[in-house]
Order: structure tokens, then C-alpha cells, then sequence
């Protein structure tokens, strides 16, 4: 059970990292990270894979629909993808989800929605990035700094996700190393000095809690090892940039009440300084939010 112990104990042995600054930038009007407010983002799934249902949308009009009401309930950014990272899912080439995003990307930028598109795919990358979305969500490692520099080229922001393998549907088991947020620690340093080396001026470090690891199928492992990063959060923020989370859905944990768990996770992930939430439950995760900064 987490006690308030527990927490006093972590804040004890990292005192030195919970105030942290990080860098802020501008996307259209509005600020992300700094002192600012953390940000929402909403998800809207254009695979029929994807196993939030609520968040599938299988045409372009019911994913443009799907977006504008996300951005109505508080969705700062909306994220669209054209593949589920569900292992056994379907595999989408480039051309079908270039088939598939572009539409969407076309029409919610030109409606003024800033729009992150989450892909591994270079040619999906820029194609998008041409049509209007501000950010990519990028899910991959190969060829790293050829995304770096089209982000950078295109003054775009870049969520930057930790991948233990080519692309999140090549991921095997995950490597915890001693201490976990030290492993993903080292990992952006790499690429963050990558990136920025490219150009790129504006982006967040991404842990990638979502993602399916093989050995994170046991339940008890996964949640726990998901409940430490978001906790452990602020240790990141020592890198200089905001720190983005995709909240997970603990099923095995919540069963029929399942869309209550991003709002659980929600709670930690504040806890612990997070800035940027990727979320399929925008309302709940805004009135979480809004709850914690009573305080």
C-alpha cells in the first residue's frame, strides 16, 4: 500500500530535484512547460485495433468530430495515431496511414487544433508535418536524427518517447537497469543532445508507460513499476525539459470501472511533476487537475 511515508521518504532522498525548472516554449498561443500549467492531451485512435474504444474513430469525419469535443472539454493538444501499439495488432504501412492521418491533420489545423501525430515512420513524419500537425509523437528510434531535423525544419515540437527497440511494435522485454529512472535518465541525455544538436527547440521526454513490453504482462509488475516513474517524475526534470506521460489503464485492477484508472494515474503523475498528459479521458483527467491545484 503507498503511505505518505513512502512519499516523504522519496522527497527525503532527492530533496535536491523537487523544484526543479525545466525549459518553456510556445506552440500557436499558448505555453507548455516552464511554470506553466501542465497541459492535456486528448488521444483520438483511427485503428480499429485500438482497445479504448471510446477513443476509435474509423472515419475522418468521426475523427474530426471526436477531436473538436476533446478540445471542448480541455484538450490542449490532440494526439492522432493510424496504429495501435497493441502487440498483436494489425500493421499499417506508410501509405495507409498517410492515408488515413492526412485528412485529419489537413482539417484540424486549419480549424486552429494544435495536432500531435504519433508515428515511427519518416515519410508519415513529414507528410504530416506539411499538412499542419505541430508535434510528433514519435515511437521509434531508428533514424532518430533524420526525425530531429524534420521536426527542427519545420519548427514543430517533438515528444520524445523511450523505446527499448526499433519502433514500439518491436519492443521485447524491458531492461529495468538498478534504478529505473536513472536507466531512462541516461537515455534522454543521449537523445536529447541529439536532438537538440539537430535543431530542435521545443520537446518533451516521454518514460512510455504504454508501451507492452513482454515481461510487463504480470499486472502486479507493470502497475508498480508504472506507479514508481510517475512518483519518480521529477527526478527526470534534472534533463531541462517537460516531462509528458501517456496514462495506462490497470485493467486487471479496475475492471468494469477501467476508464477510472487514467484518472487514478492521473493523481500520481501530478505528484510527481509531470507536464503533459496524454489521456483518452480529457474531462476526467481535467477535473483531476483542476481538484489538485486547489491546494
Amino acid at each position: 500500500m503507498l503511505r505518505l511515508s513512502d512519499l516523504l521518504q522519496l522527497a527525503t532522498d532527492h530533496r535536491a530535484d523537487l523544484d526543479l525548472q525545466v525549459a518553456s516554449f510556445s506552440i500557436g498561443s499558448r505555453e507548455f512547460g516552464g511554470q506553466h500549467p501542465p497541459a492535456i492531451m486528448g488521444v483520438v485512435n483511427l485503428s480499429s485495433d485500438s482497445w479504448y474504444r471510446e477513443s476509435v474513430c474509423l472515419s475522418a469525419k468521426s475523427a474530426i468530430q471526436r477531436a473538436h469535443i476533446l478540445a471542448a472539454q480541455g484538450a490542449h493538444i490532440i494526439d492522432v495515431g493510424a496504429e495501435s501499439t497493441l502487440a498483436h495488432a494489425a500493421r499499417v504501412d506508410e501509405a495507409a496511414q498517410q492515408s488515413a492521418l492526412l485528412p485529419v491533420v489537413q482539417e484540424l489545423a486549419n480549424a486552429g487544433l494544435t495536432v500531435s501525430v504519433e508515428t515511427y515512420h519518416p515519410t508519415v513524419t513529414r507528410a504530416c508535418l506539411e499538412a499542419g500537425a505541430k508535434i510528433l509523437n514519435l515511437t521509434g528510434t531508428r533514424h532518430s536524427e533524420e526525425f530531429y531535423r524534420m521536426v527542427a525544419d519545420h519548427d514543430a515540437a517533438l515528444i520524445l518517447c523511450h523505446v527499448q527497440g526499433d519502433n514500439v511494435r518491436t519492443v521485447g522485454d524491458f531492461d529495468f537497469g538498478a534504478d529505473p529512472t536513472r536507466m531512462l535518465y541516461d537515455y534522454f541525455e543521449r537523445e536529447i543532445e541529439l536532438a537538440t544538436r539537430s535543431g530542435v527547440r521545443k520537446l518533451w521526454i516521454d518514460p512510455g508507460l504504454g508501451f507492452y513490453y513482454r515481461n510487463l504482462q504480470d499486472s502486479s509488475v507493470r502497475i508498480r513499476h508504472q506507479m514508481g516513474v510517475f512518483l519518480n517524475t521529477f527526478r527526470l526534470r534534472r534533463l531541462g525539459w517537460p516531462v509528458c506521460h501517456a496514462l495506462p489503464h490497470a485493467f486487471e485492477c479496475f475492471g468494469e470501472e477501467v476508464r477510472s484508472a487514467e484518472p487514478y494515474f492521473a493523481v500520481l503523475a501530478a505528484l510527481g511533476q509531470t507536464d503533459l498528459f496524454r489521456t483518452h479521458e480529457v474531462p476526467r483527467i481535467k477535473a483531476v487537475l483542476d481538484t489538485l491545484a486547489l491546494w
